[in-house]
């Protein structure tokens, strides 16, 4: 039976037992793009640990749909010593979930755990002599030379987030995980109501004081909470999520599939809409400490074999409104994003010459593992085409299926595939990322450095580049870094682009105030 009819001939029949009207009033009922696997906003990049960060952490700043940002948990900030010292001033009224105040020492810790896993943050710590809390309220950084990005990378909202929390967690090894989560954010974690691979709950935090003035949007401005309760319900079948959508038994799906589209916007109870402008920029990452990818002319050899546009057509079907290629390494339609050096993603695909490159290259049939999210439909669609191109140009792919959460604890080792390492593995961003080369980790070339995200790519030009953007003067002088970012980047294949495409969402027609970015969960009502 078709997905379509299957939704509309069960929808009675998937319907719960009707709730009382002040619960479903105060509860808010939400379908999230993955299981949350991973509860620590520090330690993953995973953007569904993100979207439950923003719910239980807060920020010293926030950003909006401009990408700029604003005072969020600090009510400001001055800078002196000709942009050396800058003093961010926390503003009254801040608690933690567990009733003590937030201190300036807390987020100092904070800052410091975010920084050794984000590469903004390794960044500005890089060009901070002193981080420090001279008193309570005051976080001061003392820097070697004018930084006047601070507030940006700090109230930067890809992920990982700088998330403030109580000093004891801020000590944890930032590569060991926290295991209480506690926060200063408008909602409180209810650990004992999760359910490993289905349920996550949050509860209103009643001390919680949103920061007066300006308007809500993405993570800017004041957070005001209406609902008592959040409860995230994991439903990996698309089928089952749109008829509880439409049941009125959820109200809200993160991640509508594209193929039910149509559907949805044909349903009065339910509006369709798009959160994020800048999409979802797509990749394969290479493992370049193992072979073959440790051999930079097999990427290259390989960058000629993707056809974006199948990749892309995989997830949102044939509607070229839905999706954009050439994609480089930055968000299409930005200030970075250029055509420089993209003639291996242009033209018709020729995998009999890929496969001559290949050998050229020294491929000798070596086993490529490549790890793909069953759990997770962009990315397992994208690992089908991944797969079925490189067995086309000669490849001996071993395709590895496994959960979301198992895939991201794999990725971390460095091991021969022999003994269980890895080849590849596919994965997406939100174009926020990969507006400039600030936050842009998969465009780095510093190895297995800590701060180095798995794959580590070595590129010492990479790393030379993305200093040069941080000192460029003005906007031309950037523009013109980024290319050479991007013509370098198809030398050394720090990974492997498979397009952009639109990400719709889909919640009730009677759900109110939900804000453009990702999900968050402050400023909704429901009518």
């Amino acid at each position: 039976m078709k997905r379509r009819a299957f939704i509309a001939t069960s929808a009675a029949a998937l319907a719960l037992p009707s709730v009382v009207r002040a619960q479903k009033q105060s509860t808010l009922k939400f379908i999230p793009q993955i299981d949350l696997s991973f509860l620590d906003p520090h330690w993953t990049t995973a953007y569904v640990t993100r979207n439950h960060g923003y719910l239980v952490f807060d920020t010293l700043y926030g950003q909006d749909g401009s990408f700029k940002v604003s005072p969020q948990m600090v009510e400001g900030h001055a800078v002196e010593d000709d942009g050396k010292l800058w003093k961010l001033k926390l503003r009254d009224g801040l608690l933690w979930h567990d009733g003590e105040r937030v201190l300036a020492r807390d987020c100092v810790a904070s800052i410091k755990r975010w920084a050794r896993r984000d590469a903004f943050g390794d960044t500005l710590m890089a060009t901070t002599d002193e981080l420090s809390a001279p008193d309570d309220k005051t976080i001061q950084f003392r820097l070697k030379q004018p930084f006047p990005l601070l507030p940006m990378a700090l109230g930067k909202s890809p992920s990982p987030m700088c998330a403030m929390m109580p000093e004891r967690l801020a000590n944890t090894d930032p590569f060991k995980q926290i295991t209480e989560i506690v926060g200063s954010g408008p909602f409180r974690y209810v650990m004992s109501e999760r359910v490993q691979g289905s349920r996550n709950v949050y509860e209103r935090f009643d001390k919680y004081k949103p920061r007066e003035g300006g308007t809500p949007d993405w993570t800017a401005g004041p957070k005001i909470v209406h609902f008592d309760r959040v409860e995230w319900t994991t439903i990996p079948d698309a089928a089952t999520a749109a008829a509880a959508l439409q049941n009125g038994e959820q109200d809200w799906w993160e991640y509508l599939t594209h193929d039910l589209m149509p559907l949805m916007r044909k349903n009065p109870k339910i509006k369709v809409g798009v959160q994020d402008p800048t999409g979802g920029v797509e990749m394969m990452r290479t493992n370049c400490l193992q072979p073959p990818f440790n051999n930079p002319a097999i990427r290259r050899a390989l960058l000629w074999a993707f056809d974006q546009a199948e990749f892309m057509q995989a997830i949102v079907g044939d509607d070229p409104e839905m999706y954009y290629t050439p994609l480089g390494s930055f968000t299409p339609h930005t200030p970075m994003a250029s055509d420089v050096g993209l003639e291996p993603m242009q033209g018709k695909r020729d995998y009999a010459k890929v496969r001559q490159m290949l050998k050229e290259a020294g491929y000798a049939g070596e086993k490529v593992v490549l790890m793909v999210p069953s759990d997770y439909p962009t990315l397992k669609a994208l690992g089908d085409v991944a797969a079925d191109t490189m067995r086309r140009v000669g490849m001996n792919v071993d395709y590895v299926v496994t959960d979301w959460g198992s895939m991201l604890q794999r990725r971390n080792k460095k091991d021969p595939v022999e003994q269980g390492g890895w080849s590849a593995f596919v994965t997406g961003w939100a174009g926020t990322d990969h507006l400039n080369p600030s936050g842009h980790i998969a465009l780095r070339g510093n190895g297995d450095a800590p701060s180095a995200w798995p794959g580590w790519c070595v590129s010492p030009k990479l790393e030379a580049l993305r200093n040069a953007w941080f000192a460029a003067p003005d906007l031309a002088a950037q523009q013109k870094v980024c290319q050479e970012m991007q013509r370098q980047a198809m030398i050394d294949v720090p990974y492997m682009p498979l397009g952009q495409y639109i990400q719709p969402t889909a919640y009730r027609a009677d759900l109110n105030g939900v804000l453009n970015g990702f999900a968050t969960f402050w400023n909704l009502r429901r009518t």
